[in-house]
């Protein structure tokens, strides 16, 4: 692609950042395909807005949006598609930062709507100057994923390292987003990006994803993408319901859109209960238990599961943090013979 056909808007949804937004702004104005980054406080209590601000780099690329009212990141990312022009859409995370050269990486073909590559997933107490740091030399092995496979990326399971497709963040086509009316579902605060992605590839996007790395996510324990309340469950299971009701989804898609659903919806279930028990009692919790084998088995597996995990933990038989290894990236890859 040319340089005014790569021209890209990066949206930072922001809220009390302002200890990490200048490091993912500067890896944003790095890079050279950037034409606009837009950052939207999400109604802060520190000084993420002044922040963000002051990271300016004098080339006229940069604004900072605030909003009084905290809206969640599919409001604040909506706000930034509106009201930016560049054909190109790039979501960052206010924790995050972009390595050096990753979208001329992703532009080096015109054949997708949407372009991911692999993230490197940095443990936060393993973190040091973002600027500095570079990925390993992967091969790209480019491959576009159906509807099929990028929902079924998305089913995490006990004891394995959280890598679901839903995690990418892809540069998107504005004009496939405006032809198709697509936006940031506004209800979701939990799994916004994956409802996005899945719809889209649902409705003929061409979703193109290499393993060459470009983009750096600091995990932390804290962070807002790592914490969800029990409803946020329930809404992104009934965003699922909501999938399925798109007209001529194969029977393949639809049976893997049921399974994420049953994934989801367990999960709420069990995390349900636990508040019931929580904030009405042991007799109060049972009865919601019971009250359908729906409910009951995920509760039991998953009650059983965290008892379990609890006593292997307790005996000294694994540990949260042995389990969470100070860098690796979302995708297996295999090493390159030349930089991509």
């Amino acid at each position: 692609m040319s340089n005014t056909e790569s021209r890209v808007c990066v949206i930072i949804a922001a809220r009390n950042a302002a200890r990490t937004i200048p490091a993912a702004i500067a890896s944003a104005l790095r890079e050279p395909e950037v034409a606009e980054v837009v950052v939207v406080d999400d109604a802060s209590t520190d000084d993420t807005a002044q922040v963000a601000r002051a990271a300016d780099d004098g080339s006229g690329r940069l604004s900072v949006m605030r909003l009084d009212i905290n809206k969640g990141p599919s409001f604040a990312r909506n706000a930034a598609i509106a009201g930016s022009t560049s054909p190109f859409i790039s979501i960052l995370d206010a924790d995050d930062f972009f390595l050096e050269g990753r979208f001329r990486r992703l532009f080096a073909s015109a054949d997708w709507d949407f372009a991911a590559d692999n993230i490197m997933l940095i443990r936060d107490d393993a973190a040091t100057d973002v600027s500095k740091v570079v990925a390993p030399p992967f091969s790209a092995d480019p491959e576009f994923l159906d509807l099929e496979r990028f929902v079924e990326g998305n089913i995490s399971r006990r004891r394995v390292q959280r890598g679901e497709l839903g995690f990418l963040k892809p540069v998107i086509s504005r004009a496939f987003l405006e032809r198709h009316g697509l936006r940031y579902d506004e209800s979701l605060r939990l799994g916004e990006d994956y409802e996005l992605y899945a719809r889209a590839v649902a409705r003929g996007a061409r979703f193109k994803v290499i393993r060459s790395c470009g983009y750096g996510a600091i995990v932390r324990a804290d962070s807002l993408s790592g914490s969800h309340r029990t409803l946020d469950l329930k809404r992104l299971a009934d965003a699922d319901l909501a999938l399925l009701k798109i007209d001529s989804l194969p029977e393949t898609s639809k049976a893997v859109l049921r399974k994420h659903e049953r994934h989801v919806r367990d999960k709420y279930r069990l995390r349900n209960f636990l508040d019931v028990k929580a904030e009405r009692g042991l007799a109060s919790a049972a009865a919601y238990a019971l009250a359908s084998q729906s409910n009951l088995i995920p509760i039991v597996r998953g009650v059983a599961a965290d008892k379990l995990e609890a006593l292997f933990r307790h005996a000294g038989l694994t540990s949260k943090r042995q389990q969470v290894p100070p860098m690796r990236f979302l995708m297996a890859a295999n090493a390159a013979t030349a930089e991509n």
